[in-house]
This record gives structure tokens, sequence and C-alpha cells, in this order.
């Protein structure tokens, strides 16, 4: 399993459509629903509304069904970053790959 980081930018529209609508409750939750995400914060970003989400993927064939809900509802741009945890690090073996290449 893996840890990624998925970095969502919303444009203002539809976005702002879909909070006039009162709608934009209800497909957040949806997609939260459906990603599951370890950790979801909701913040700006390049000066739009954005989210970042922490989200375990077993394989990278998983990566549509992250991405599509936000592509379909917000017609937003989705960037995805491998993470590690302290514990992932400790396990990348890197004074072997200091020795190695350093």
């Amino acid at each position: 399993m893996m840890k990624m980081l998925l970095m969502v930018e919303f444009p203002n529209e539809p976005f702002n459509a879909l909070v006039r609508s009162g709608k934009i409750g209800e497909i957040m939750g949806r997609i939260l629903e459906s990603i599951k995400p370890e950790t979801a914060y909701f913040t700006e970003q390049e000066g739009m509304r954005g989210g970042i989400f922490l989200i375990n993927v077993q394989d990278s064939s998983e990566i549509p069904s992250f991405a599509e809900p936000f592509f379909l509802n917000f017609e937003a741009t989705c960037k995805f970053r491998l993470a590690m945890n302290p514990q992932d690090l400790q396990r990348a073996g890197l004074d072997a790959l200091g020795k190695t290449w350093g």
C-alpha cells in the first residue's frame, strides 16, 4: 500500500454555482465517502479553493477512481504525490544508499 497526497484545485466555476444551488455539501460528501481519505484539509491553492487529501492506494490503477469525481463534478485539477511517514523513511535504507552513492 502507498500513501499519496491528492491535491485538488477547484476553479471558481462550477464550484460557485454548486454553492449557490446548495448542492456542494452533498457532492463533496459523496466524494469523500468514496475516496475515504485518511485525512482531508480544505485550503487556498493558487488563489482558488483547494483540498489536500491523504489517501491509501493499493495499485496505480485506482488513481482514476480518486481523480474522476473531482474532474467530472468540478472541472478540478488533481495532482498526486507519493508520501512517506517517519516509519517509511526509516525503512528506506538511506544509510546504505549514502554509502553506495555518496
